[in-house]
C-alpha cells in the first residue's frame, strides 16, 4: 500500500495540466512538488483534511474515517457545504482506534465491523473510507478491507488513501480526485443523455452558492450531470463520464480530475468563475459555445445572450442603490485560488479600489489574470504575516479587509470592518444574485456607524481633560448609596514630608471613611469623602 501511495503521489505531482509543473525541467519534475516545512504550515490543513473537504459534499455517502477519534473530531464539518436532500454527509463516522487496537493489530478488523455497522444502520449508496497518519503508519490495508466489504455487503466501499503526512491540503484534494477516478466515475450509466449535459468540478456549494447559478443553467436547458462535489449524489458523480463539457471552478484543487476526464472520456474542460457579473457571463458564454461545438443546437448561443442581457440589466439596476455607498472604498483581499482574481473583478465592477490581493494557492493562469485585471503585479503577494498585513491596512488607508476567519483579528486590531469571503463564510456570493449579496455584506460592514465610534477618540481624550486626573472626567450626579453629590474621586495631594532616597517611605495615609454623622450631613460634607470603595459601591 505504501508503494502504491508513493506512485499515486508521484503521478499527481507530474500533472501536465498544471502550469507550475510544465515550467519545470525533467529533473525537477521527477522530484515532485516541494513540501517545505514551515512553522504554522499545519494550520492550513493536511492531505487527509484536503481529501475530506473535497469529498464530503457528496451528501448521500457515508464518510468513514479510519483513525483515532481526533482526526474526525477536528476535521468534521470544516466547510459549510449545503445539501438539498440527504444530511448523511454531516454525520461523523470513525473507527475510533485506541492504543490497544494499534498494539494488538485490530485495526483492519475494526474497520470491517465499522463498515458493516454503517451499512446496516444507514444503507448508503456507498461508503468512503479514509486512511490517516496512524493507520497508514501501522500498515492497515484499507484497499483490501474495502474490496472484501464491497463483495460481502454489495455496497461500494471506496478507499481514499490520503494520510495527513503525505503533504498539504491541496495534495489531498488531488488524491480525492484520483479516488473518484479509480473507484466511482464510470461505474453507473445515466438513464438518458442530452447534448446539454455538463460537469461542474471544484464547486462545493459553500453556503448554497451552487444554488445561485443552477437556475441559470435550468433556464438554458443545461443539465448538471456531474457536480463534483457540491450538493452531489453518489449516482451523479458516477455518471460524470457522460458529460459533454466540464467547467473547472477551482483549478488548483482538481485540475488532475478535469484533465483525466478529457484524456479518458474526451470531455473538454475550461476554467471559469461565478464571482462577479462579467465572470458569470463569460462562464455561461464559454460553456454554451463549447456545447455547440460538441453538437448542441446553435440557438443555444442566442438564448444565452438573451439571458445574460436580462440578468445583467436587473442586477446592475439593483446595484445602483448600493454603488454610491461602496464606490471608492479601499479593499485588501486576502484569499487565494481562483478568488484571487474573480473577487477582484467583482469589486472593481462596484467601483472599489483593491490595494492588494493574495495569490496563495493560485496557478500561473490565476496570477496572469490578476495582472490583467489590476494592470500590474505590484499588489500581488503570496503569504503575509499578520504584522505586515496590519501595516498595509494602515499605510494604504484600507476601508475593509476581505479574507478568511484566521485574518479577522488583524482587521479588528486595525479597527476596521472585515468581510468573510473564504470557505467558512455563511453567505453565498456566486452568480448575479450573489453579487448583490456581496455588496450588501460590504455595505453593512463599511457603513456600520460602530466603526466610526470605535475610531473616534474617547470622550476623556477629546478636549480638556478632567483637572488633576489626566484621564477621568469629573463625576457628576448623586451617588445612589451615599446620596453625596459632586464627589471627587481624586485623592488629595500628599502634603506630608517628602522622603529622600535614603529615607524609608512614610506609611500611606489611610483614606477617610465617611461616618454615619458625615453621611447625615449629605452634600454639605466638605473635603475628600471616601476612597475608591465608595466608587465601587456607586
Amino acid at each position: 500500500m505504501a508503494d502504491a501511495l508513493k506512485a499515486k503521489i508521484q503521478d499527481v505531482f507530474d500533472e501536465p495540466g498544471c502550469g507550475t509543473n510544465l515550467n519545470k525541467s525533467e529533473q525537477q519534475r521527477k522530484k515532485g512538488c516541494a513540501k517545505p516545512l514551515s512553522p504554522g504550515a499545519a494550520a492550513g490543513g493536511c492531505a487527509f483534511d484536503g481529501a475530506k473537504i473535497a469529498l464530503q459534499p457528496i451528501v448521500d455517502v457515508a464518510h468513514l474515517v479510519h483513525a483515532p477519534l481526533a482526526c474526525e473530531g477536528n476535521g468534521w464539518d470544516n466547510r459549510g457545504a449545503a445539501s438539498s436532500g440527504s444530511e448523511l454527509y454531516r454525520t461523523g463516522f470513525t473507527t475510533d482506534l485506541t492504543e490497544i487496537d494499534i498494539v494488538m493489530g485490530h485495526g483492519e478488523k475494526k474497520l470491517y465491523r465499522a463498515i458493516r455497522e454503517v451499512i446496516e444502520a444507514h444503507d448508503p449508496p456507498a461508503v468512503f473510507v479514509y486512511s490517516t497518519c496512524v493507520t497508514a503508519l501501522i500498515g492497515d490495508d484499507i484497499d483490501a478491507v474495502c474490496k472484501a466489504a464491497t463483495e460481502q455487503f454489495g455496497t461500494p466501499c471506496i478507499p481514499v488513501n490520503a494520510p495527513g503526512f503525505a503533504g498539504s491540503k491541496n495534495l489531498g484534494n488531488k488524491l480525492a480526485g484520483e479516488a473518484l477516478l479509480d473507484g466511482v466515475i464510470g461505474t453507473i450509466e445515466p438513464e438518458f443523455e442530452t447534448p446539454l449535459d455538463v460537469n461542474i468540478i471544484g464547486d462545493y456549494n459553500l453556503s448554497g452558492e451552487l444554488w445561485q447559478v443552477k437556475p441559470l443553467f435550468d433556464r438554458l436547458g443545461i443539465r448538471i450531470l456531474g457536480s463534483i462535489t457540491g450538493d452531489a449524489r453518489y449516482r451523479q458523480v458516477a455518471m460524470a463520464h457522460r458529460a459533454k463539457v466540464t467547467m473547472l471552478v477551482c483549478s488548483k484543487a482538481l485540475i488532475n480530475l478535469a484533465r483525466k476526464l478529457d484524456d479518458r472520456y474526451g470531455i473538454p474542460y475550461f476554467e471559469g468563475s461565478f464571482y462577479g457579473i462579467s465572470d458569470t457571463s463569460d462562464a455561461l458564454r464559454t460553456m454554451c459555445r463549447m456545447l455547440v461545438e460538441r453538437g448542441a443546437e446553435a440557438a443555444l448561443l442566442d438564448r444565452c445572450e438573451a439571458l445574460i442581457a436580462e440578468e445583467e440589466a436587473k442586477i446592475r439596476a439593483a446595484l445602483e442603490v448600493y454603488r454610491p455607498r461602496v464606490a471608492g472604498r479601499k479593499v485588501l483581499l486576502y484569499t487565494g485560488g481562483h478568488k484571487s482574481w474573480s473577487v477582484v473583478s467583482a469589486l472593481q465592477e462596484l467601483g472599489m479600489e483593491v490595494i492588494g490581493t493574495s495569490v496563495r494557492k493560485a496557478t500561473d493562469e490565476d496570477k496572469d489574470r490578476v495582472k490583467e485585471i489590476m494592470q500590474t503585479d505590484a499588489h500581488m503577494f503570496d503569504n503575509m504575516a499578520p504584522k505586515d498585513m496590519y501595516r498595509l491596512l494602515k499605510e494604504a488607508g484600507a476601508d475593509v479587509l476581505m479574507s478568511g476567519g484566521r485574518s479577522q483579528f488583524v482587521a479588528l486590531k486595525a479597527k476596521m470592518p472585515w468581510v468573510d469571503v473564504n470557505q467558512e463564510k455563511h453567505e453565498p456570493y456566486a452568480g448575479y444574485v450573489g453579487m448583490l449579496d456581496l455588496v450588501r455584506a460590504i455595505d453593512r460592514a463599511v457603513n456600520n456607524p460602530m466603526w466610526r465610534d470605535l475610531r473616534d477618540p474617547a470622550p476623556w481624550e477629546d478636549g480638556e481633560r478632567a483637572e488633576g486626573t489626566g484621564f477621568l472626567p469629573p463625576l457628576t450626579g448623586t451617588c445612589p448609596v451615599t446620596n453625596a453629590s459632586n464627589v471627587s474621586l481624586v485623592p488629595p495631594p500628599w502634603t506630608g514630608p517628602v522622603s529622600q532616597p535614603d529615607d524609608p517611605m512614610p506609611p500611606a495615609p489611610r483614606p477617610h471613611r465617611a461616618s454615619d454623622a458625615d453621611l447625615a450631613q449629605g452634600p454639605g460634607l466638605g473635603g475628600y469623602l471616601s476612597s475608591g470603595t465608595d466608587f465601587e459601591d456607586c
